[in-house]
C-alpha cells in the first residue's frame, strides 16, 4: 500500500493528498464500485476543481463541518452552481473521506452532517406518441429516421444505441442485447449492473431494422447498426452531433415548443416512452422498470415519469361525480 505524507501521522494529512489517494483507491483494482471510462474524468473534475481548489491546503482533519456547509452554499449562492451539481460535490468530498477512514489516513468524516439541497428544477421535455410520429416524418435520412425510432420504442440511452452491432440484434428472440456503451471512442462497459441485459424488439421494429440493413452499407455482423458514414462505418454516428443537426430541428418543426437553450435529444425519447407507458398505456411500472433497465423502481417513477394532467381532472372528476355533482357543468 503507498503511503502518501509518510512524513506526517495518518490523521494529519493535508486534504490535497487524501483527495489524491481517494482518487487512486477507489479507481484502483481494490475499488468496490469501479467506475467507467466515461465517469473518471468526471470525478476528477470535481475533485480537483472545487475540492481540492478550496481545501487543499488545509489539514484534513482540520476542517470543519459548518465551513463545509457555508462553502457548499456559497458554490450556489455565490457560483451559480445547481443544487443538484452542489450536492453532487458533497458527495464526492463524503466519498474522499469515506475512503480515508477506510484505509486509515483520517478519523473521522466532517461531511457527514453536513446538508444540502439536490432536488433538481430541471423537466424533461415529453412527447407524445402522435409528436414522435412527427419527427420521424421530418427526418428523410434512412438512419436517422431508424435510429430516432429504436431509440424511441427502447428507450436505449444514446450512448448504448450508438454501440449496437448487428450480432446485437436477436431477431429470433425478438430482443437487442445490451452489454456495452460507447464511450470516449471505444466500448465501454454498461451505466450500471441493472443496465446490462435485453429489451424487447416487437416485430414492427423487427421489420424497420431490417429495412435499414438492407440499405446499410455497413451490415455485416459485426458493423455498427447505425455507422457513421464520415467514418466508413470504423465508429458509430456522433448521437450529440446527430442531435444538434438533425434532431432537435426535425422536433422544432414536429410542433415541439422548445425555447433557446432548453435541452432536447435522444435521452427525451426515453422520458418520453416512460412517461407514456406509465400514464396512458396503464403498463406496470415493473414492466417499465425492466424496460429501461433501472436498479430502482422509484427512479422510473420519480424522474422518468411525470403527473398526467388528464389522469389528474379525470381522478378529481370522479369524486365530484362521487359527491353527486358530476353532471353539472360551469356555465
Amino acid at each position: 500500500m503507498v503511503r502518501i505524507n509518510s512524513e506526517e501521522s495518518d490523521t494529519r494529512i493535508r486534504f490535497d493528498a487524501l483527495a489524491e489517494y481517494y482518487l487512486k483507491a477507489d479507481f484502483g483494482e481494490d475499488a468496490a464500485r469501479p467506475k467507467s471510462a466515461n465517469t473518471i474524468p468526471i470525478v476528477e473534475h470535481y475533485v480537483r476543481d472545487y475540492l481540492i481548489a478550496r481545501w487543499g491546503n488545509e489539514l484534513a482533519s482540520d476542517v470543519r463541518p459548518l465551513e463545509i456547509q457555508r462553502w457548499l452554499k456559497s458554490l450556489h449562492t455565490v457560483n451559480g452552481l445547481a443544487w443538484t451539481t452542489v450536492s453532487k460535490i458533497r458527495g464526492f468530498m463524503h466519498r474522499v473521506y469515506k475512503v480515508g477512514i477506510l484505509h486509515e489516513r483520517v478519523d473521522r468524516n466532517p461531511v457527514e452532517h453536513v446538508e444540502t439541497r439536490s432536488k433538481s428544477l430541471y423537466t424533461a421535455v415529453v412527447i407524445t406518441p402522435q409528436q414522435t410520429l412527427a419527427i420521424l416524418n421530418k427526418l428523410t435520412n434512412p438512419l436517422h429516421y431508424t435510429l430516432v425510432l429504436t431509440c424511441a420504442a427502447t428507450a436505449l440511452r444514446a450512448s448504448e444505441i450508438v454501440s449496437l452491432r448487428w450480432s446485437d440484434i436477436l431477431w429470433s428472440d425478438g430482443q437487442i442485447r445490451i452489454s456495452k456503451r460507447w464511450a470516449k471512442g471505444e466500448d465501454g462497459e454498461t451505466k450500471t449492473a441493472a443496465s446490462n441485459g435485453y429489451v424487447p424488439m416487437h416485430p414492427v421494429l423487427a421489420q424497420y431494422l431490417k429495412e435499414w440493413r438492407a440499405q446499410s452499407p455497413y451490415s455485416k455482423v459485426n458493423d455498427f447498426v447505425f455507422p457513421s458514414l464520415l467514418k466508413d462505418g470504423k465508429v458509430p454516428i456522433w448521437a450529440s452531433t446527430f442531435v444538434q443537426d438533425h434532431l432537435r430541428s426535425a422536433a422544432i418543426g414536429a410542433g415541439v415548443e422548445l425555447v433557446k437553450g432548453q435541452r432536447f435529444g435522444l435521452h427525451n425519447l426515453r422520458h418520453s416512452l416512460s412517461n407514456w407507458l406509465v400514464n396512458k398505456a396503464k403498463v406496470e411500472p415493473k414492466t417499465v422498470q425492466g424496460i429501461l433497465r433501472h436498479s430502482k423502481i422509484q427512479t422510473t417513477l420519480d424522474l422518468y415519469t411525470q403527473d398526467d394532467r388528464d389522469e389528474k381532472q379525470a381522478a378529481q372528476g370522479a369524486f365530484l361525480s362521487a359527491v353527486g355533482l358530476g353532471s353539472r357543468l360551469v356555465q
